[in-house]
């Protein structure tokens, strides 16, 4: 559809409609967004305001054939819910939800005021605050969702989890590096077997807003109340893939990773933070594996270089892994001060 145009799917319409969001004659405008790999996403546009809908789809916009249940999207609705009831600064305002459909409404939070940490960081924009913050809000959630045997219930989301997160990333990677098939093998079942608190599931940077009251966290749809230590992992992975791309703020994304880590362990009070400390250690150079051979590469990782440094370093704290995120941190750090040395040995 264009931009300008209306939605041509009457059941868009109707959800609008149905839920008295729209009147049935009133004129509504509906803008694609770009929605990832594992949405549609609308910014709809009705007389004096706007609101943004959201589709799960049954197959992703990825090269690997990659299926998943459109159900996730109830429980992304849900973990925004209970999102909303300990933090709703963090999450946008919820409007409606059509479970059956798949379909839910939210506030739109426009670009101008809400940017997306991604664009920010890719653009060198790197603020540690933010980086911090995201630890904090990140750390909260999973304290006041942990040891909660309710969520527990509502988020036995083992399926979708192991759809979403477990086969394309680390079972995926095991295939494509046979040498490390047994660890990935061991990381997916520990992950898939921990069951603390309630995990988001994907926090990155593109799902991360930058608000005037802090971030924004935006498609829960991999929600699961399992391992808090992913989405620690998750996070930190994605800052520390941008400080390749981002020479010049190397060393502000690499402190961001750092402080992240540092206020996110601060909240952990559901179990010894050295336990959760070593999970996410861990875990990290496994997903940082899987960016570059899992089923969802990045697509800002475009230098052979780049893909072989990761692998070359992933690799090694794998058969060798760290005690903490921290540790992981100082590896990557020292590998690139390794590569630079030996680029400038080089040139001379």
């Amino acid at each position: 559809m264009s931009p300008t145009a209306r939605s041509q799917d009457p059941a868009l319409s109707a959800f609008l409609t149905a839920h008295k969001i729209a009147g049935p004659d009133e004129a509504t405008q509906w803008t694609p967004l770009a929605g990832g790999v594992s949405s549609d996403l609308w910014r709809v546009d009705l007389p004096g305001r706007s609101l943004c809908v959201k589709r799960a789809l049954a197959r992703l916009r990825v090269a690997a054939d990659w299926e998943a249940p459109v159900s996730r999207n109830a429980y992304e609705w849900a973990w925004m819910r209970f999102a909303s009831r300990h933090r709703p600064d963090s999450v946008p305002e919820l409007l409606a939800h059509d479970p059956e459909a798949g379909l839910f409404a939210m506030e739109y939070l426009p670009a101008e005021c809400y940017p997306m940490w991604k664009s920010q960081l890719l653009a060198g924009e790197v603020e540690v605050a933010t980086a911090a913050a995201v630890g904090e809000v990140l750390g909260a959630l999973h304290a006041a969702s942990a040891g909660d045997a309710v969520l527990a219930a509502e988020f036995a989301t083992d399926d979708t989890f192991h759809a979403l997160r477990i086969e394309p990333y680390l079972l995926a990677t095991a295939v494509a590096h046979p040498g490390l098939a047994d660890i990935l093998q061991n990381l997916a079942d520990r992950t898939a077997g921990t069951r603390l608190a309630l995990v988001h599931g994907d926090v990155s940077p593109k799902n991360i807003l930058v608000g005037p009251s802090g971030p924004v966290l935006l498609d829960a749809e991999c929600a699961w109340y399992g391992d808090p230590a992913f989405d620690l992992a998750f996070c930190v992975n994605h800052l520390l893939l941008k400080s390749l791309v981002v020479p010049g703020r190397r060393a502000e994304l690499l402190r961001s990773a750092h402080v992240l880590a540092e206020e996110y362990v601060r909240q952990v009070d559901w179990e010894p933070r050295p336990a959760l400390e070593t999970r996410a250690a861990s875990l990290l150079p496994a997903l940082l594996l899987a960016r570059v051979d899992g089923k969802s590469p990045v697509e800002y990782l475009t230098d052979d270089r780049h893909r072989l440094f990761v692998r070359t370093v992933a690799s090694a704290l794998l058969r060798a892994p760290a005690s903490t995120v921290i540790g992981v941190l100082d590896a990557w750090a020292a590998a690139l001060d390794a590569q630079a040395e030996v680029g400038n040995d080089s040139h001379t």
